[in-house]
């Protein structure tokens, strides 16, 4: 698959997972996908990434960093935009959003502190991540960090990032 399909699986993940869905050490079994599906904040992100075909890539290997919205960023899109990029026909710009938020690579939230950086996403794009007071990334304040999968890790954001 392609990494744009990948990053929008991990971006799924992103939000707070519930302590009994993360695993605190390395021997996590939960993949992205289902980290985010067991968290009752991602509804909408889990939907997103079924119908941008994204899932397959999101559970593999990886590994990934996804900044995840919650359902509540979603709900605060212009109305009908995600009833919009959920149709077949519009396949490509949901795909385009979601590997907007996702790295390839693990990137805890210690390897951001202090820092202003860059980095290009799975998608090709950049993001403007700033550590310098608390974490955002592009607008978008980090609202819970280094929630662990198998496959990467997942920074839970308060915003939708659009390309």
């Amino acid at each position: 698959m392609s990494v744009l399909t990948k990053i929008l699986v991990a971006l799924i993940v992103t939000v707070s997972v519930p302590a009994s869905a993360v695993a605190g050490h390395h021997g996590q079994k939960k993949d992205i996908v289902d980290v985010a599906s067991a968290n009752g904040s991602f509804k909408t992100l889990v939907a997103a990434v079924k119908a941008a075909g994204l899932v397959k890539t999101l559970k593999s290997k990886g590994p990934f960093t996804v900044f995840a919205p919650t359902d509540e960023a979603f709900a605060a899109l212009p109305k009908g935009t995600i009833a919009s990029l959920l149709k077949p026909e519009n396949k490509g710009k949901l795909v385009a959003i979601l590997t907007h938020h996702v790295l390839s690579g693990k990137v805890p939230a210690k390897a951001v502190l202090g820092k202003k950086l860059n980095p290009k996403t799975v998608n090709g794009t950049s993001l403007a991540v700033d550590g310098t007071n608390g974490v955002s990334v592009s607008g978008a304040k980090v609202t819970a960090a280094d929630i662990k999968a198998s496959n990467g890790v997942i920074h839970v954001i308060d915003k939708v990032l659009l390309p």
